[in-house]
């Protein structure tokens, strides 16, 4: 069974940063692309990055593009997400995926998430 935990949200200022991490089990996590995804209150699901398997390709929305960066350590079943320069409309719950743009939405299976503020 997928098991997704996401950790690292938190209160940030515009501008400011943050590092969220995914801690993956269940599933042989190497074999699979991951993505991160977001939902802002009263929006839907808004894809936001993925990377696959041996993080040689990488995609991002052009909402966060130069922003953020995501990142994986296969050693550790880890995915990561550096978001840099945040904005207000950043705020929103952020989930990890397994997931990879040219599979079916909304993705199958996802964390609890975790929730980003970013205001003054």
């Amino acid at each position: 069974e997928v098991h997704l935990v996401e950790s690292g949200g938190g209160l940030v200022q515009p501008g400011g940063s943050l590092r969220l991490s995914c801690a993956a089990s269940g599933f042989t996590f190497h074999n699979y692309a991951m993505s991160w995804v977001r939902q802002a209150p009263g929006k839907g699901l808004e894809w936001v990055s993925s990377i696959n398997t041996d993080s040689s390709s990488i995609r991002y929305a052009d909402s966060v593009k130069g922003r953020f960066t995501i990142s994986r350590d296969n050693a550790k079943n880890k995915l990561y997400v550096q978001m840099n320069s945040l904005k207000p409309e950043d705020t929103a719950v952020y989930y990890c995926a397994v997931w990879w743009p040219d599979s079916a939405w909304p993705p199958a299976d996802r964390g609890q998430g975790t929730q980003v503020t970013v205001s003054s």
